[in-house]
């Protein structure tokens, strides 16, 4: 008989929309922290600025480095001047950009888009060069320059549809970032390290908390709800990601002194443990597409800082296998009752 928590129906729950975080708290790290202790399957209350007590010395918070791009492209059919909207994917060697796109009527190839700034002024146009057999499109853009510097200037920040229906406001170029941003690739924030703020961050290191960085180009592919009914019918999406030998180096240093390897985000926690498939963690770079669900064993990881996740998502199954599937419901069981803030913008849980 198969178990229950092999089917995804297991892992949906009723969300008050009321719970969904439109924005983020003034200051990052006022939001709520749920502390989950798996030792003594204890549930706790605290707050996010109080991470520098609940850390202790030579503990390592991994962190991931992705930067978000604004790759939702608005814009009109040149020739029709129907609607049109476009997500960037990913860019290849000859320039050419892979993307999602919605339009009514079919658009042949050698078509062009004209494409508005988020000021609404027409500032470029996007050729269709062909449609892919995934359904994604491969285009043409006019502008010169890389990627980020085009969509820099074109581009709007590709907001989940749960925080105001996509529609950016100005203060999303900053708030849908986090501090440590580095490398552009993702179409998507890793949600948990946006509440880390500079004065937090420099009173972990006063405490003695390590700091290590990881990089997974968190892919739209996150987001979206398992549709087939059995976990292993789930086609699982492919991320960028790359750990480096002295990332790799630091983070043993940290195990070899006692400390704890605390993964901020799920998507730290798919890099660390791509990189560990061996049974220890090694320098890796590469796509990777684990999906991390029972009975999976953790190779890498002692906790996990993550925020709230959607109903039916791969996310949700991951931490309801690291942190113990009865343990986890109460924990979102409590989380919904004390009216904690859901999703991108919202409240965090430390799973130790």
């Amino acid at each position: 008989m198969t178990s229950p928590l092999q089917n995804i129906s297991h892992y949906d729950f009723v969300l008050p929309k009321e719970l969904i975080a439109q924005f983020p708290l003034p200051n990052r790290e006022d939001a709520r922290l749920l502390t989950v202790d798996r030792a003594k399957q204890n549930l706790d209350h605290y707050h996010v600025r109080d991470l520098d007590q609940l850390l202790k010395p030579d503990d390592c918070l991994v962190l991931n480095n992705t930067k978000v791009i604004p790759a939702k492209l608005v814009g009109k059919r040149t020739a029709t001047g129907g609607r049109w909207e476009g997500l960037f994917l990913k860019a290849d060697q000859t320039g050419n950009w892979n993307m999602l796109c919605k339009t009514r009527g079919r658009m042949k190839p050698g078509e062009t888009v004209t494409v508005r700034d988020r000021d609404g002024l027409e500032r470029s146009t996007l050729s269709l060069v062909a449609r892919l057999d995934d359904g994604s499109w491969v285009m043409r853009p006019e502008m010169e320059g890389d990627f980020e510097t085009v969509l820099d200037k074109i581009g709007r920040v590709p907001l989940p549809h749960y925080i105001r229906g996509g529609a950016m406001v100005d203060s999303d170029l900053d708030n849908y970032q986090t501090l440590f941003a580095k490398h552009a690739g993702a179409v998507a924030a890793p949600t948990a390290g946006l509440h880390l703020t500079k004065a937090l961050m420099e009173r972990l290191e006063k405490r003695g908390v390590q700091m290590a960085q990881v990089t997974l180009h968190v892919g739209i592919g996150t987001f979206r709800p398992v549709t087939a009914d059995a976990l292993d019918d789930h086609q699982m999406h492919f991320e960028w990601g790359e750990i480096d030998q002295p990332t790799v180096d630091k983070i043993n240093n940290c195990r070899s002194n006692g400390g704890r390897i605390i993964a901020v985000g799920t998507t730290s926690v798919r890099v660390l443990e791509t990189a560990a498939a061996s049974g220890t963690i090694q320098p890796w770079q590469g796509e990777t597409n684990l999906f991390i669900k029972p009975p999976y064993e953790f190779k890498s990881i002692d906790g996990l800082i993550t925020n709230f996740h959607l109903p039916r998502s791969t996310l949700l199954v991951m931490i309801r296998t690291l942190g113990g599937d009865e343990l986890m419901k109460r924990a979102y069981e409590a989380a919904v009752e004390e009216k904690y803030r859901f999703f991108s913008y919202g409240d965090a849980m430390m799973i130790t």
